[in-house]
């Protein structure tokens, strides 16, 4: 599994904002994923912080395509449209 380096660019009441590098011995992908904070409790109920969430996330994105594939800007949501198991996986986490 590649290293996934998470940090949050920005914040504020609704949602935060996170850029997200993916690491193999071979290359690395950029990526900004932003977060509503309404959909993070939804999926969190906040018993993990957003940046867990986020790196869960990008193991379940990696798990079905490879790094590359990864859109290089996106909401969370988005992920569900691609892969409708989405949420269900990451609530069970």
């Amino acid at each position: 599994m590649p290293e996934i380096k998470i940090d949050r660019i920005s914040e504020d009441n609704t949602k935060s904002v996170f850029k997200v590098e993916v690491v193999d011995e071979k290359s690395s992908s950029s990526h900004t994923v932003e977060v509503a904070n309404d959909y993070y409790q939804k999926l969190t109920g906040g018993k993990i912080s957003p940046e867990d969430l986020v790196i869960r996330s990008f193991k379940f994105l990696l798990q079905r395509e490879p790094k590359e594939m990864i859109m290089g800007k996106f909401d969370l949501p988005v992920i569900s449209r691609y892969f409708p198991e989405y949420e269900k996986k990451i609530m069970e986490e």
